[in-house]
């Protein structure tokens, strides 16, 4: 019966609907809360005979939630979406490529001819999208090119074509909107494909079409087709450059002096932030609803306000720029002349004039007041939620939850829980179910609730923000049951490894260390003429003019010195200098290895205690965290448990971009020591930041049986004595402060787990001292940029680390400008923020600037609020104003960078950094980590005296934190920061900096290889610094026709050397061929000769010589590891093979070219590394011996 009633009720609804599309005119669709404006979409979408629905949202956010929406009740209906641009009206800045690829997609399939009989699609925009204009429709129904297998391509037309359109040309290609060609290959990235695709082509014929994965470069499938559409609203043409500039020198008058926008566009370059000027390229613009000229109209609850909010804001940022465009902008000196309003949007009586003559529908969450004409009552309303059963004492949440599902079901309604993700959506489905909720079942949409039995209780992945009742349906959200949920799905991201790796490049000019010769520089790569075969050759220069000259294939005896090069000075060729300064480097090394070995096998043998969370609670704990955990936060929360109950005392790193969610792995442990009967001691580094987790653990630990305490210099006297009284009786449980809790008068009874937040920020002193609390208790050290030597310790696998290094749901990445000081840029900025309503962080890099900084803002903002914090104020001073500024009754706050150390102010999301060129790139980091906590794009502007010229290592420090601005960069900036600053010694306080003796690339691998032989991995450490030299007179490069570009080809290079297997270089050939086309043979011998050079090591071979007729081996130290197998193989191949008086071994052998020398060489070695292998070592060892290894 419950079943019928559902189905009918659907139905029921769609009739009423139905009414909407039969006769034109406004409708108001009424008593529909959010959440349910996705069914009634589904609904109407059914009953309109295949007329499009354009619905109109108020933002971007809800944009995403009706996507989400519309994907459980109608997963098979065809959703397009139209977001607007993600900049400001008028702003300096171009869209995101992605929006702008999204929208372009959207508006070519609207324009694109629609067959007879479709369904009805539903179009998705915002209301900032809607009163915008766009180009013509003509535009994009013959922009498309299609290109399919085997018709002819012109290269010339094609480069063109891209460029006109908006793709940007770049080395590799890795973001929408770019392309790379090489010769007969171009990848390309179109906007609306999944990866970017590789075109072969052979003359002028496509020969194929593949997709291709961006990081690894590697082929993933093949197409037959590909449509090309414009990656910019913007098309470069002729015609089109003509227009904008007589269409700029119309409005603007004739152009004096420098106009950056006018002379780029002039000489066809794309500007940036160009797009605000759209109209100028275009004969006319249209709206959206021209693209869908059939469509019915609906639009969100309180549009109409929403559209007069977004017309004001466009209004505004007019008139501002109006009144500050003569003065200069962003980049210094270029004026901005704004288009009128109106040639580029829409006013919303505009909007609603064009309305007229079609079906529209006003959805509102009020009721309708009787007998209002055209409205459709629907009586729904919004979920209540159970905010009482949360704050009620002694009562529990999901009893309750469990109970109210009863109720609602035998009232004959279904229930559905919604949760934000996968993984909340299993919390609650389990929770549910422990608290007695009739068997809750998984759903993935709404077509599979409606089939469940009645009394079943329906779980979806569905992210909506409340819950509904509405017809016979009943939808509780998480956020219903939880109170503020704030997951979001996760976006794409690209990984920033690449862009390192590219930073740490070779180029001209570069210091580099060989092992055998020591520090030398790079003067590029040449090609030379080696016994008739070329061969490509990386050039050093020594002291005295020497030249030294390292064939391709050993480029692994190469590294790099580091970044700071100014006091290094050269080796000389063949002097002793280098090979005594290694070996002093290295007995130092190895000492240290020693140490640190001992202290890791002391923790090792140690009991440490076993901590268990209790079953429930601990889930219900973890129910109060009100975001999705992201994969790596998962993972490094089972870490830990699993290092707290594993029986050794845990020492952890978890190392996390700034806001990554750190806080929450420490709150867990916390609570599994806590309750285990432990205490806890948490140390961050500032009064501030010890505050803000004394909150955060309270808030948290609100309800279980807990005492949490504070210690600091804030903390009053009597509050101290108590705290300190209670660790030593052990009444307090957890203790959060500063490093006050280091001194020496205070007792714990029972430590169980030490957390350290922001790690970089103690002295060395304060370390040794937290080393020394108790080497058994539980150690978990966060950090976001970890210093340079407890990264070496990770690396070295002293220490185990956790990685989170994906982004909170919904985080922007901060936007990142690095820019001559301007005056209005910054009170652009500053207004800009204020303006949203939120707050900026002004840093400067010293005390004395402040006055001077400060004078200037008040002059140039003088309506807006200022406070100032420094070191040298006292301590309460600045913890009030600090205060004052959470609280928000400043806009800008002017410091020092006492900002940097981990305070989490929502409402802050601007930065100005005063001569950011002052700063190293740790701190500019943790700075910009500041802001942009929240879900709105942060903005963050690294300001340089203008007309003065930089160093290069803050030239590079800059352009490094420009270009990263992904998410989740902080690991690997602590690596590019290890090169920029120079690794620091790993123990006590010997910081050398600078690993000046030998370069920090080789002082890594020394430093492994002495771990590596401390922990009796001997033969490893030996292996590991030595490389063959082979002269098979036989051409070994990559040549130039092949990999034009030179950076990539010595990317390539450096890859070379660090093959380390034979999987390996096979796997690199098929990217090879995949990348570039079919190999030539030159590149086939290189990666051959590498794969001998893998066989040579195994076999201990340190160096051969071929020629047309023999084969002359010498051995590693004139040793093989089993000579008597040596022997007897040398006999058995006599008289071929023989033995001279310097201990080479001779291979007489004579073949016909180069291939087959290169085989012969190659058989030869394999057969020597069989004999030297251990797993020969196995069949001539005695009976038991061979056992126990068969048995192994």
């Amino acid at each position: 019966m419950l079943f019928r009633s559902v189905t009918s009720q659907a139905a029921s609804l769609g009739e009423r609907l139905s009414a909407l599309h039969r006769k034109a005119g406004r409708w108001t669709v009424a008593g529909l809360p959010e959440g349910a404006d996705a069914w009634v979409l589904a609904e109407l979408a059914r009953t309109t005979g295949g007329q499009d629905i354009l619905h109109v949202a108020r933002d971007g956010q809800r944009l995403e939630r009706l996507q989400d929406g519309l994907r459980f009740f109608a997963p098979d209906r065809e959703v397009l979406v139209f977001p607007a641009w993600d900049c400001l009206p008028y702003d300096r800045l171009s869209p995101h490529p992605d929006i702008v690829a999204e929208r372009l997609e959207t508006l070519a399939r609207l324009a694109a001819p629609r067959k007879p009989g479709m369904p009805a699609r539903v179009i998705l925009a915002s209301a900032g999208a809607v009163l915008q204009k766009v180009p013509p429709r003509a535009l994009y129904a013959e922009a498309a090119t299609t290109l399919r297998k085997g018709q002819t391509v012109d290269v010339a037309w094609l480069t063109k074509f891209l460029g006109e359109n908006g793709f940007s040309r770049a080395d590799t290609v890795m973001e929408p909107g770019e392309f790379a060609m090489r010769g007969g290959l171009v990848d390309l990235f179109p906007p609306g494909t999944a990866e970017p695709l590789r075109l072969d082509l052979f003359g002028d014929t496509l020969e194929t079409i593949r997709s291709f994965d961006p990081m690894s470069q590697r082929s993933t499938g093949d197409r037959d087709e590909v449509v090309l559409l414009p990656v910019s609203e913007v098309l470069l043409t002729a015609e089109s450059i003509e227009r904008f500039r007589s269409g700029y020198r119309e409005l603007f008058g004739s152009v004096a002096g420098e106009d950056i926008l006018y002379e780029a566009v002039s000489a066809g370059q794309r500007h940036v932030g160009m797009e605000h000027w759209l109209p100028l390229f275009h004969d006319h613009l249209e709206t959206l609803l021209d693209y869908c000229p059939e469509a019915m109209v609906t639009a969100d609850h309180q549009i109409v306000e929403a559209l007069e909010a977004r017309h004001e804001l466009i209004v505004d940022y007019y008139d501002a720029r109006l009144k500050t465009g003569a003065k200069g902008g962003m980049s210094g000196g270029s004026d901005y002349k704004p288009v009128p309003p109106e040639q580029l949007y829409l006013k919303p009586s505009q909007w609603d004039a064009l309305l007229d003559g079609r079906a529209v529908g006003q959805f509102t969450t009020f009721n309708a007041a009787p007998e209002t004409a055209g409205a459709i009552d629907l009586g729904g309303r919004r979920h209540e939620g159970f905010a009482q059963a949360r704050t009620a004492q002694g009562v529990n949440l999901f009893d309750k939850v469990a109970e109210h599902v009863k109720a609602a079901q035998s009232a004959g309604r279904r229930v559905i829980v919604a949760g934000f993700t996968e993984g909340s959506a299993t919390r609650l489905q389990h929770l549910l179910q422990e608290h007695g909720a009739t068997t809750p079942v998984p759903v993935a949409d709404y077509v599979t609730a409606t089939g469940l039995p009645a009394g079943a209780l329906g779980v979806a992945v569905w992210p909506v923000e409340h819950g509904f009742v509405l017809e016979g349906l009943e939808v509780i959200a998480e956020e219903d049951i939880l109170g503020d949920r704030l997951s979001r799905p996760q976006k794409k991201r690209r990984p920033s490894e690449r862009f390192i790796a590219e930073a740490s490049a070779l180029s001209e000019g570069d210091l580099v260390v060989h092992r055998e010769h020591g520090v030398g520089r790079y003067e590029g790569l040449v090609t030379l003429e080696i016994q008739h075969a070329r061969h490509d050759c990386l050039r050093l220069t020594y002291e005295g003019g020497d030249k030294l000259f390292v064939p391709v294939e050993n480029i692994d005896v190469l590294s790099r010195y580091g970044a700071a090069e100014e006091g290094a000075t050269l080796d000389r060729l063949g002097g002793v200098a280098w090979q005594s300064r290694k070996a002093k480097l290295k007995q130092r090394i190895a000492d240290m290895a020693d140490r640190l070995i001992k202290i890791a096998a002391e923790r090792a043998v140690q009991r440490g205690e076993v901590l268990q969370a209790p079953e429930g609670a601990y889930e219900e704990f973890c129910a109060r965290f009100p975001y999705a955990e992201t994969d790596d936060q998962l993972q490094a929360i089972s870490d830990v448990l699993d290092d707290l109950s594993g029986g050794k005392p845990m020492d952890r790193l978890v190392c996390g971009d700034v806001g990554f969610g750190k806080t929450e792995v420490a709150l867990r442990a916390a609570f599994v020591a806590a309750l285990s009967g432990k205490q806890v001691a948490v140390i961050g580094p500032t009064t501030l930041l010890a505050r803000q987790h004394h909150r955060t653990f309270a808030e948290r630990f609100r309800g279980f049986p807990v005492k949490v305490g504070r210690l600091s210099r804030l903390v009053g006297a009597k509050e101290a004595k108590e705290t300190k009284a209670g660790i030593a009786d052990g009444s307090v449980n957890i203790v959060v402060g500063t490093h006050a809790l280091l001194a020496k008068s205070i007792e714990f009874k029972d430590l169980g787990l030490l957390i350290v937040d922001e790690e970089q920020h103690f002295g060395v002193g304060h370390k040794e001292r937290l080393k020394e609390l108790r080497a058994d208790v539980h150690v978990l050290t966060l950090t976001a940029t970890p210093i340079p030597r407890t990264l070496q310790l990770a690396l070295t696998g002293v220490r185990d680390m956790s990685l989170i290094a994906t982004p909170p749901v919904d985080r922007l990445a901060v936007r990142t400008f690095v820019t001559p000081f301007d005056a209005v840029t910054i009170r652009e900025a500053l207004l800009r923020e204020q303006y949203r309503g939120g707050q900026t962080f002004y840093v400067c890099p010293r005390i004395e600037d402040l006055a001077a900084v400060a004078e200037q803002l008040r002059e140039l903002v003088p309506e807006i609020r200022m406070a100032m914090a420094h070191g040298r104020l006292p301590p309460t001073a600045i913890e009030n104003t600090m205060q004052d500024f959470v609280d928000g009754k400043f806009d800008v706050l002017l410091s020092t960078n006492i900002v940097e150390s981990g305070l989490d102010i929502r409402n802050a999301n601007t930065m100005v950094v005063h001569r950011a060129d002052m700063f190293g790139l740790a701190q500019l980091y943790q700075l910009r980590g500041r802001i942009g906590r929240g879900k709105t794009r942060a903005y963050a502007y690294l300001t340089v005296p203008p007309g003065h010229a930089l160093n290069e290592a803050a030239q590079k420090r800059l352009d490094v934190m420009q270009t990263l601005d992904t998410l989740g960069a902080g690991f690997q900036l602590a690596s590019h920061d290890l090169d920029i600053r120079g690794a620091g010694n790993l123990l006590g306080e010997e910081q050398s900096g600078h690993i000046r003796e030998v370069g920090i690339e080789l002082y890594q691998q020394l430093l492994e290889e002495a771990v590596a032989a401390a922990k009796g991995r001997a033969q490893e450490a030996s292996q590991a610094d030595w490389s063959p030299t082979l002269n098979l007179g036989i051409p070994v490069l990559i040549p130039e026709e092949y990999v034009a570009d030179l950076s990539v080809r010595m990317g390539l290079y450096r890859r070379l050397g660090s093959l380390s297997n034979q999987s390996d270089v096979d796997a690199f050939a098929a990217e090879l061929v995949d990348r570039f086309g079919k190999m030539p043979v030159e590149a086939e011998f290189l990666l051959k000769t590498i794969a001998l050079k893998l066989l040579c090591r195994a076999a201990g071979v340190e160096k051969i010589d071929a020629g047309e007729k023999a084969l002359v081996i010498s051995f590693r130290d004139n040793k093989f590891a089993r000579p008597e197998r040596l022997i007897a193989w040398i006999q058995k191949n006599a008289p071929a093979v023989k033995v001279r008086p310097d201990q080479r071994v001779l291979v007489q052998r004579a073949w016909a070219d180069e291939r087959q020398r290169l085989s012969g060489v190659s058989g030869v070695v394999a057969a020597l590394a069989r004999l030297a292998s251990s797993a020969a070592s196995a069949e001539e060892a005695p009976p038991a011996a061979r056992n126990a290894a068969a048995s192994r």
